[in-house]
């Protein structure tokens, strides 16, 4: 490639990646949180945090150990109400709507905010069956249907190529990073606006990770994505947004700073933030 033409291109790309940070900058907020602090007995593991989830976007949450990124990302879908000892104060708004409220239906609210953990947890069932099962527990049971959701759902969690001739295989039996990917098209086929992500590549070989990480790039046209990482590079490399939770004196998980991951990762504004993603915090 002439030197004018790899300019072309590399002009065209820094155009598309700014585009895209203008888009993800003026989108329409998709969850809110106001003064939510979370707590577990006594002790406060999350502390007063504002911030606005944008709409379609790959939203990460960076911080060290123990800083409270689990505990407000189970907090976009109340995850933590089957924790005895938890307890919430503030509000999360899901399109405007408190979602702390007491009147609010969890089982909906959890099928519009889907959750894919750590380590991948296909049920004891066949692929099919574990794509279906959700649709299935409310009420679905035409055949047909179902088979167009599971291919569907497959589909879209880049998987379908991989397991169409193991449909009514053991989900256990496929490879860690195919089983991530089942447990994706799981939550797919609940149809959800939402996609919290707890680490889903920790227990992932590199090539998985990769087709992971491709696979949040490719869904977050549809879907607003929001993960948890230890992992600075993947969270520059897949997110739009970046949250940076750090301790504070008394242990409490607070909000740092939270902008664009161009930005947070090339000029922090806080000193903490450009500790932490330097390795010399944390």
């Amino acid at each position: 490639m002439e030197f004018g033409a790899r300019q072309s291109f590399a002009q065209r790309m820094q155009e598309a990646i700014k585009e895209r940070e203008e888009a993800v900058a003026g989108g329409k907020a998709k969850l809110t949180t106001r003064g939510l602090s979370v707590h577990y007995g006594r002790f406060c593991a999350l502390r007063n945090i504002n911030m606005e989830i944008r709409e379609r976007c790959v939203t990460a949450i960076i911080g060290p150990s123990l800083s409270g990124k689990s505990s407000l990302l189970r907090a976009f879908n109340r995850l933590n109400d089957l924790i005895p000892s938890a307890r919430t104060e503030g509000s999360v708004f899901l399109d405007g709507v408190d979602i702390c409220q007491p009147g609010v239906d969890v089982v909906e609210l959890r099928r519009r905010v889907g959750m894919v953990f750590q380590t991948p947890n296909p049920f004891p069932l066949s692929v099919f069956e574990n794509v279906a099962y959700g649709p299935r527990r409310r009420g679905l049971n035409d055949r047909a249907r179902l088979q167009e959701i599971v291919e569907r759902s497959l589909h879209r969690a880049a998987l379908w190529d991989e397991v169409k001739d193991k449909l009514h295989e053991s989900g256990s039996a496929l490879s860690g990073g195919q089983q991530q990917r089942l447990c994706i098209a799981r939550a797919l086929a609940m149809e959800p606006e939402v996609i919290l992500m707890d680490e889903p590549c920790r227990a992932l070989d590199p090539i998985s990770t990769l087709k992971i990480e491709e696979l949040m790039r490719h869904l977050v046209g549809d879907y607003t994505i929001i993960i948890v990482t230890h992992n600075m590079q993947q969270a520059a490399r897949v997110s739009d947004m970046t949250a940076v939770l750090m301790l504070a004196p008394d242990r409490a998980g607070e909000l740092v700073e939270y902008g664009l991951t161009a930005d947070i990762f090339t000029r922090p504004r806080e000193r903490k933030t450009e500790e932490y993603i330097t390795g010399r915090l944390g």
